[in-house]
């Protein structure tokens, strides 16, 4: 029997043998995702689970999920929003009084030696301010954002080509800024989270303590007003039943209203940390 008289076999028999060959001389090549892992600056090859270095991470994150309407007020997540607007404000404050103080001394001395240590001395506590913000927001928001520009090198070296290199830093003059724009937004925001959550959780539960005031104080019930008109004293109280049961559920309108607010006040707070202070 010889090869001619089976040419298709002897053909077949050859086509495999050339692309084992082949396959052998080819170097393995890796996927395309170990290839992005090696590119330089990054952690983690940047996927949907794993964010590249710096870059922002979007969603709440883990266990942070917005919660729905109705577990909202009892939520962990609105207690870490409510913390982080109530707490804000003496932040803010501090932050305001360095900003205003350290820039009106700086300028003020600007035409001596002086007034260029204390500007970057400002531009160096404002970027520290910002940095501690980033923190606060990441903990407390689960809001987390990348970290701004590094300071410019000095053009020359030496301590005061140090100083004025801080002087033409971009992301502090942006930090400095965010003290003074959030100092009213925060007192606002203060005010209004702390009078929507008293006064709901204290109107919801005014039928547990309805009973104080004709026991200890003579009246019928809670006093909302009273006026005289023509020499006739007018005053108005939440005594019967149904009057306690309407401002008990007026309360709790104001207990589950308390939560979209005050997320509507951090988002605030997010967008302005994700432009200045990143």
């Amino acid at each position: 029997m010889t090869a001619s008289t089976f040419p298709h076999a002897t053909q077949s028999a050859a086509a495999q043998a050339s692309t084992a060959q082949a396959s052998t001389a080819q170097p393995h090549s890796s996927p395309p995702a170990a290839a992005s892992q090696a590119r330089p600056g990054l952690l983690a090859a940047p996927d949907a689970g794993h964010p590249a270095y710096g870059s922002p991470a979007k969603g709440p994150g883990p266990g942070r999920v917005p919660p729905g309407f109705w577990r909202a007020p009892f939520s962990a997540v609105t207690f870490r929003e409510v913390g982080y607007a109530l707490t804000s404000l003496p932040i803010a404050i501090a932050g305001f009084v360095f900003a205003v103080t350290m820039f009106a001394v700086g300028t003020s001395l600007a035409l001596t030696a002086i007034g260029v240590p204390v500007l970057a001395a400002m531009l160096t506590g404002a970027r520290a301010l910002g940095g501690a913000e980033r923190a606060r927001a990441g903990s407390l928001l689960s809001h987390r954002v990348g970290e701004p520009a590094p300071v410019p090198a000095p053009r020359t070296p030496g301590r005061w080509a140090a100083m004025t290199a801080r002087l033409r830093d971009a992301s502090a003059w942006k930090a400095l800024l965010f003290q003074v724009l959030m100092f009213p937004w925060r007192i606002a925001s203060f005010v209004l989270t702390l009078t929507f959550l008293v006064t709901g959780w204290t109107v919801a539960l005014y039928p547990a303590y309805a009973w104080v005031f004709p026991r200890y104080v003579d009246w019928p019930g809670y006093r909302l007003f009273e006026y005289t008109s023509g020499g006739v004293h007018h005053a108005y109280y939440l005594s019967s039943p149904l009057q306690i049961a309407g401002a008990s559920l007026l309360g709790l309108l104001l207990v589950f209203l308390t939560p979209p607010l005050v997320r509507a006040f951090t988002t605030v707070d997010r967008a302005a940390i994700r432009s200045l202070l990143s």
